[in-house]
């Protein structure tokens, strides 16, 4: 083949294996398989073998050297890696919100979480393109040169792609190992290890391992590793950047063929970025990697000027953090169980082990996916993690431990309560029992109906539901409604006068009104808050039963997964048989609304905080809506006035901030009193 020629065929092999580099890393969407990749590679690698002049160093043949560097050089960071302020409570979290807008007085601040990866962070730096220098934080102003190991890692391209990338670029990032790579790296050891006659020397953790990989001489032996690297923060730059924000910083880098951190979202307030977060520390088991933290930053770069820095930390980001604790025990069992909406669970149960002072013998498992992903088997030695309030769960499974060849999980094809053949949710996660009669669906929503946020039936406790449930005197939630006195007083522990009272409870119960229905119901993706929505938007059962799929969409804060569950529930054949048995039992299904147009509270918005001594939240809420009002989650300029009982946060704080009115309880109570009494409330 002439030079020209094998020119040629060099520079399409390199353009297709950084496209499928870029696909595969970046886009998380494979096109060809492992093998048809490698015959790209030996075939590139041939080529190159035979032109060696033509080899240059951005080659994807380039990434690891044939020999280790001497030491370590020292690099001066141009622009300082600065550590981010912590703090591990939700309260002072809301204070720094409160600090920062006071330094931006008047203006609209969007803040953007990420999640805090737990590995060794970096610099990475391209001249003209090309990967020029890889350096870790050291003291934030000096660290070491670590190019040699960076070149290694399959999602770092030796060349940046697309149009507009500055002269110099240099990326911040998190270098990490997934929990999967560390259990086969550590299977691999004990393998050589064996070979050699020798005890292996196992890795501890992924955050370890990361730091002390990129800090080895010998390239060879990092990319052994199978480190990775996330982007989320820029450095020195010597040209421009077309962002002017965070998110579309995130968007340029992955542009430019880096991998950003995932699952990074930006909110409108600080108020609603924080709510995501505690919706978010629910979800962290579904990961393959280790995070410590949550970290919060101002979206708009302008803004983060003007906010600046202190010595040590930037005023633009703080990070979320929780204490973290690890354990080594057993896996002796996985069970499963059936929830309210048939979703089948597995519950791992584990060799009793203590966790930050506690004894942990369970652990969730979450669902099938993930006994999978993870490769969880009976008799297999796991890694159990409990983190701030996150239930404990197994983070990985040591496989180096595992003994001989333990059978996978058999996850059940028929429910174990009914025997009903599952099914998977489309484009889901959970496999479920879809019969509507399985015992112990029934048993899980009598038991959510009875509870406070929703029908509030008080005496109907869990051993009553079983009971009631086991010998065949609630089948639905209609049947809770001709319960009797005579077959109460029969059941084990319930006497003339309990049984009295649970009938008057639920009697009571029929005047909740639309909205704690509908959260009773059980209908998927439907919690309290998009019931409340729903009931205020519809006003009654019979308007929501008519709305279509579109109109549902249109509601505030329902879109279109929440908008196709309720519709297909309300059409459904349990669903209208529900609806229509509860009815005649006199179970009221409209929302309350104010007659009157005039009263102290008709389209305000009041947001409720600290501990009031009259009302509990959920009864304060109500009545705001009963006459009228709004009751916001977070305070805002469009907020009308704030009620503010004891122990008051930074919601009382950002309301005095921005001169919004904060009544006492007192003073809330002489506002409503009159049209609390009135009959313009139904």
């Amino acid at each position: 083949m002439s030079e020209t020629a094998a020119r040629r065929e060099i520079e399409k092999l390199r353009e297709e294996i950084r496209h499928h580099d870029r696909k595969y890393y970046v886009d998380a969407a494979a096109e060809i398989s492992d093998r048809d990749y490698d015959k790209l590679m030996e075939r590139l690698k041939s080529l190159e073998a035979c032109h060696a002049d033509l080899v240059t160093p951005d080659s994807p043949t380039q990434r690891v050297g044939e020999q280790p560097v001497e030491h370590l050089a020292s690099v001066d960071h141009a622009v300082p890696m600065m550590s981010i302020d912590n703090t591990y409570s939700i309260e002072e979290l809301r204070q720094y919100g409160v600090r920062v807008a006071k330094l931006l007085p008047d203006e609209p601040i969007e803040w953007v979480v990420e999640l805090k990866v737990d590995g060794a962070a970096v610099a990475v730096t391209y001249v003209d393109s090309l990967l020029a220098r890889a350096a870790t934080r050291g003291n934030g102003r000096v660290g070491d040169d670590i190019t040699h190991n960076l070149r290694t890692f399959p999602d770092v391209p030796l060349r940046l792609t697309g149009e507009n990338v500055p002269a110099v670029f240099e990326v911040r990032g998190e270098v990490y190992m997934r929990n999967s790579d560390l259990a086969a790296v550590n299977a691999e050891l004990v393998e050589q290890a064996k070979l050699a006659g020798k005890e292996p020397e196992l890795l501890a953790n992924p955050r370890n391992a990361a730091a002390g990989a990129v800090r080895l001489l010998d390239p060879r032996k990092c990319a052994a590793r199978r480190l990775r690297l996330f982007c989320h923060g820029v450095g020195q730059i010597d040209g421009s950047l077309a962002a002017k924000t965070h998110m579309e910083f995130l968007a340029e880098v992955r542009r430019f063929g880096l991998v950003p951190t995932p699952h990074v979202e930006c909110f409108p307030s600080f108020d609603a970025a924080v709510a995501h977060c505690e919706e978010l520390i629910e979800r962290l088991h579904e990961l393959d990697f280790e995070v410590d933290g949550l970290v919060l930053k101002v979206n708009r770069f302008d803004q983060r000027d003007r906010l600046g820095a202190t010595s040590k930390s930037p005023r633009w980001a703080i990070a979320y953090k929780w204490e973290k604790y690890e354990a080594t025990t057993r896996l002796l069992d996985i069970r499963v169980q059936v929830g309210k909406t048939g979703a089948i669970t597995p519950v791992a149960d584990l060799e009793p082990v203590e966790l930050a002072g506690t004894t942990v013998s369970r652990a969730s498992l979450h669902n099938a996916d993930e006994i999978e992903r993870k490769d969880v088997r009976i008799g297999d030695v796991v890694v159990v993690e409990k983190a701030g309030k996150i239930i404990p769960h197994i983070v990985r499974v040591e496989v180096h431990r595992r003994d001989g060849d333990l059978p996978k999980f058999p996850f059940p094809k028929q429910c174990p309560e009914c025997g009903t053949a599952v099914e998977k949710d489309e484009g889901g996660v959970y496999i479920r029992c879809p019969n509507h009669a399985c015992p112990a669906q029934i048993r899980e929503r009598i038991r959510y109906y009875a509870t406070r946020n929703a029908m509030d039936i008080e005496g109907l406790g869990d051993k009553l539901v079983d009971q009631l449930v086991a010998d065949g005197l609630v089948k639905d939630y209609g049947d809770l409604y001709d319960l009797t006195l005579d077959q109460l007083v029969d059941l084990e522990r319930m006497g003339k006068k309990s049984s009295e009272n649970l009938l008057a409870q639920i009697e009571v119960s029929k005047q909740r009104g639309l909205a704690r229905l509908l959260n009773a119901l059980s209908i998927r993706h439907v919690g309290g808050r998009v019931a409340t929505v729903l009931a205020e938007h519809f006003g009654s059962i019979d308007a929501l039963c008519a709305a279509s799929s579109e109109e549902l969409t249109n509601v505030d804060e329902v879109g279109p997964i929440i908008a196709k569950s309720v519709h297909e529930y309300l059409h459904s054949a349990h669903g209208t048989t529900t609806i229509d048995r509860l009815a005649a039992c006199g179970v009221g299904m409209t929302s309350p609304q104010r007659r009157a147009a005039e009263g102290p509270l008709v389209g305000k918005t009041v947001v409720v905080t600290g501990t009031l001594e009259k009302y509990k939240r959920d009864e304060i809420k109500e009545l705001i809506a009963s006459l009228g009002g709004r009751a916001a989650s977070s305070v805002s300029k469009k907020t009308d006035f704030v009620v503010a009982g004891e122990e008051a946060g930074s919601k009382l704080d950002k309301a005095r901030s921005l001169g919004v009115r904060v009544l006492t309880e007192a003073e809330f109570d002489a506002l409503i009193g009159d049209a609390a009494a009135s009959d313009d409330v139904i």
